[in-house]
């Protein structure tokens, strides 16, 4: 019985080879009439093979000589040394990148993997930078791969599916891709013009008069003829060329140029529409950390679009400044304020209980418990639109356009209730009082401005170091971790119990354990995926300046413990006639007094 194949419908290069498994054989009982696109697929699949490598013919020899080839996919009418490799079906790769081995089901819209797992969000940023969600990148990353491997990639019909992406983001992902994933777009497209004419010439000589109109999808319509004005602008170099076929304009030329318009037409609005989106989004959130997956918001009010527009910097881009001139402002401010930090810690006198404002609350809540209602005054403020001016141009740190008093006013900004404010100020409190109460009130404030003001320095170098000019960072998290170093620090080898774990006879968990948690926690949030939403920076630094400061009280503290016994015992010594028991040092204090 014989096995037709439609040779006729393909290219004369194969037609002598395909016909050698037409032929009718002694042992075929039956036979496998493949679909028309399995049967295009396989013979583009033979003849990329012999034009391009030895690599193609040994996987072809393979495959074909393989012992666990599917039953299905063997020809029953020839005997079992002549089987066709299917490249297409048993590909040793999981990311496709031949049009032979483009899948049956392959659709413009879904498009094709690019690699055997999709970008992260860390990823998207650093590719696409900030304004483009995770789940966006990936799927024009998927769109654009399977166009390069379905030799679409310059089919205007098909771009109603990427409608939805600015002109950069295409760019990027399409510079991405060719970095990363290697297809050779040249032999793709020119297999799928092949094909298609094979389709072409098929459907006239079945009597079709007029190719159906599709979907953009996995069919793609490139232009296979040079039409007659193209072959005319182009011997006289000028006139522009016409989509005129050299059959003439027929049914299918005017389907094409109406959906053309019709496209175009699509495509300005959809543009339009997402210019008024981005536009809009931008607007409804100044400052701070931009979530990656956030949702438009509503349109805004008149008014509401004026507070907007104040608070936001008129700048299309970063100005161009050198790392030192965006850092050399914010290292003066911050090293003129730490040293009147300690001045101020050097001759600071507490006030008697009568000359202060709260007399009847301890001075250390009455210190930690300011601070707090200054972050919840900062807090309240960000809810007022007509402060987010002031706020994002003095309560922010933003390197791309530095304000060195930011710095110092972002320690009392919070945005975030729970998440933030809540956390930070609860953790100020159980720390902050303890630390209050062993050094004293001047201290402790140099301590709590000096770890968060060079903490935000540290974060500011950091990101203008490595070109992160698109983020900025508040909050007072960097000088809530210098209390704690502080304290911790004070108290190494001091035993802690919580909730009365560990129980006795254990003394407890000693300070150095907890700084080692401190340390260990932020350690694990750099590792994680969302390390770029935690100012880690500052925390790292904060701690560290704590820790110094933690050191620098120590030793004050020591001091001062150690003048106040010499003050008692020359004091005790001063009574007359008691000198015979005073040593050398006594005697010579107690006679310049």
């Amino acid at each position: 019985m014989n096995c037709p194949l439609g040779v006729n419908a393909f290219r004369s290069s194969v037609q002598i080879t395909a016909q050698q498994f037409s032929r009718p054989t002694a042992s075929s009982a039956s036979c496998i009439r493949l679909p028309t696109f399995l049967s295009r697929r396989l013979i583009s699949a033979w003849s990329l093979s012999a034009r391009k490598s030895q690599q193609h013919q040994s996987l072809r020899n393979t495959i074909a000589t393989s012992p666990i080839l599917p039953r299905s996919l063997q020809w029953p009418c020839s005997s079992s040394s002549q089987r066709i490799g299917l490249r297409t079906i048993f590909s040793g790769h999981s990311v496709t990148t031949h049009y032979v081995d483009l899948p049956p089901n392959y659709t413009d819209e879904v498009g094709l993997p690019f690699r055997r797992s999709d970008l992260n969000t860390q990823e998207v940023l650093s590719i696409f930078g900030t304004g483009t969600s995770t789940h966006a990148a990936n799927k024009l990353l998927w769109i654009l791969h399977g166009r390069r491997v379905a030799g679409t990639l310059e089919d205007p019909e098909l771009e109603i599916n990427t409608l939805g992406f600015s002109a950069r983001e295409r760019k990027i992902a399409l510079e991405f891709l060719r970095k990363h994933v290697p297809v050779d777009e040249v032999t793709n497209a020119g297999l799928r013009a092949e094909d298609e004419l094979a389709a072409m010439e098929e459907g006239g000589a079945d009597g079709a008069q007029e190719p159906a109109v599709h979907d953009p999808g996995y069919k793609s319509r490139l232009k296979i003829y040079k039409s007659d004005a193209d072959a005319a602008a182009a011997a006289t170099g000028s006139g522009q060329p016409k989509d005129v076929g050299v059959y003439g304009m027929g049914a299918f030329d005017t389907i094409r140029a109406r959906n053309k318009i019709k496209y175009e037409e699509e495509l300005k609005r959809r543009e339009e529409q997402k210019r008024i989106k981005e536009e809009e989004y931008a607007k409804a959130h100044p400052g701070g950390l931009q979530t990656v997956d956030g949702k438009p918001q509503r349109e805004l009010s008149p008014r509401m679009q004026k507070w907007v527009a104040n608070a936001t910097s008129d700048l299309e881009a970063p100005p161009e400044m050198t790392a030192w001139e965006r850092l050399l402002p914010s290292t003066i401010v911050v090293a003129l304020f730490v040293g009147f930090l300690v001045t101020f810690a050097t001759f600071y006198r507490p006030p008697s209980r009568a000359d202060r404002l709260f007399p009847d609350i301890p001075p250390a809540a009455a210190t930690v418990g300011t601070l707090i209602a200054m972050n919840l005054l900062v807090l309240l403020a960000w809810r007022i639109p007509p402060c987010w001016g002031f706020l994002n141009r003095y309560f922010l740190v933003v390197p791309a356009t530095p304000r060195p008093l930011g710095i110092i006013g972002a320690m009392f900004s919070q945005q975030q209730f729970l998440s933030h404010f809540l956390t930070n100020m609860a953790t100020l409190w159980f720390f902050g009082v303890r630390l209050h109460d062993e050094v004293g009130r001047a201290d402790f404030l140099a301590t709590y401005f000096a770890a968060g003001s060079i903490g935000f320095l540290g974060t500011m170098a950091t990101l203008v170091l490595r070109r992160r000019l698109d983020l900025s960072t508040l909050g007072a998290s960097g000088a809530i971790y210098g209390v704690m170093g502080a304290y911790f620090w004070m108290n190494r080898f001091e035993g802690f119990k919580i909730f009365g774990l560990p129980p006795d006879p254990s003394t407890g968990v000693q300070g150095l354990a907890f700084l080692g948690l401190l340390v260990g926690l932020n350690l694990a949030a750099l590792a994680s995926s969302k390390h770029h939403q935690m100012d880690l920076s500052s925390h790292f630094v904060g701690l560290s300046v704590g820790l110094v400061a933690g050191h620098l009280l120590e030793k004050k503290k020591e001091a001062k413990k150690q003048r106040r016994l010499l003050e008692a015992h020359v004091g005790r010594a001063a009574v007359p006639g008691d000198t015979a028991n005073m040593g050398g040092v006594d005697k010579l204090i107690l006679e310049r007094k």
